[in-house]
């Protein structure tokens, strides 16, 4: 064999390589968006027979810091306790799961379960305006109709009378906003002020242990305490795989950060949210009118122009 013939014999081994290597990447984002997505109905579920939100993140946040432990242990990494780390875990606690995913809990009780999927997709929208006011990006036009779009998706969703079961829903949906407003700001923190040098895995660790610590008093003062021991049914079932979904599928995020980068992965909101509303019409046998269809379309578009784009490296 000729030395050309094994340049081109071995190119086209690297070509077919890169193509599998990409192939699962795409297939570990797509599990990933299943994953996520299916935390939506599972918490339909949960609070299908009176189960409170409080009690509920409380039992999400144990659960994911059990969880969590036992991957640290392994990576023996042991949780770092000063001033500046905690400071972060209560941060994040607070805004990136209390305070959003109690109004999320309280809304999906209300609201279907494909709609709060869809209404999440507004995450990218609300952070791009802090991002401004922040100084963490300039603006950009197409981003600015990107935003626009979203705001034109959640009035096609609370303005037309057809658009809903039922027109008493739209009260809730600004409720239903306030996870993917508080998603937003969590981001844009964490991108201005860091995270005093803690790995993603150790931030969701001491987030998850703090913010259980934390809700546990109120837990209990509300009445909102979710008593553990068995029988389970179907609600407290519900919990425990939405808890496990979200430690193993932010897992994954983070190892797919670091393998394709951030704009390959973000990528996953879209499927998170085409999951969320696929699982809702199979597993609860919800249906959507044409209003929600096309304000789904909508986000989608204000979705792709919000996001940030690959920035070209420039050289010294």
């Amino acid at each position: 064999m000729t030395g050309i013939a094994r340049i081109r014999l071995y190119s086209r081994d690297l070509l077919m390589a890169d193509r599998r290597t990409t192939l699962v990447l795409f297939f570990i984002l797509a599990l990933m968006g299943a994953g996520w997505g299916m935390t939506q109905p599972l918490s339909k579920i949960a609070v299908s027979e009176g189960y409170r939100h409080f009690g509920l993140v409380f039992w999400q946040l144990a659960i994911g810091a059990a969880i969590l432990s036992i991957v640290q242990a392994f990576r023996g990494i042991r949780l770092r306790l000063d001033g500046p780390a905690l400071r972060v875990y209560v941060f994040i606690a607070m805004v990136g799961t209390i305070l959003p995913n109690s109004a999320s809990y309280e809304a999906i009780r209300h609201l279907p379960s494909g709609l709060v999927s869809i209404l999440l997709a507004l995450v990218p929208m609300f952070a791009f305006p802090m991002a401004l006011m922040l100084g963490n990006e300039r603006f950009v036009l197409v981003r600015f109709f990107g935003l626009v779009l979203g705001l034109i998706g959640v009035l096609l969703i609370v303005g037309p009378e057809g658009s809903l079961p039922d027109r008493a829903m739209v009260l809730w949906v600004p409720l239903a906003l306030i996870a993917p407003l508080f998603y937003g700001f969590e981001g844009n923190a964490v991108a201005r002020w860091g995270t005093s040098g803690l790995s993603p895995i150790e931030v969701l660790y001491g987030a998850s242990l703090f913010g259980a610590l934390l809700l546990l008093p109120v837990t209990i003062f509300s009445g909102h305490f979710i008593d553990p021991r068995p029988p389970w049914g179907a609600p407290d079932l519900a919990l425990i795989a939405t808890s496990v979904i979200h430690v193993t599928v932010y897992t994954a995020y983070v190892w797919m950060v670091g393998r394709a980068g951030p704009v390959f992965a973000v990528q996953v909101s879209y499927l998170v949210t085409a999951f969320g509303v696929i699982w809702a019409m199979l597993i609860l046998g919800e249906s959507y009118s044409g209003w929600v269809w096309t304000a789904m379309a909508v986000m989608f578009l204000g979705m792709f122009l919000v996001q940030p784009r690959e920035r070209p490296v420039e050289s010294a």
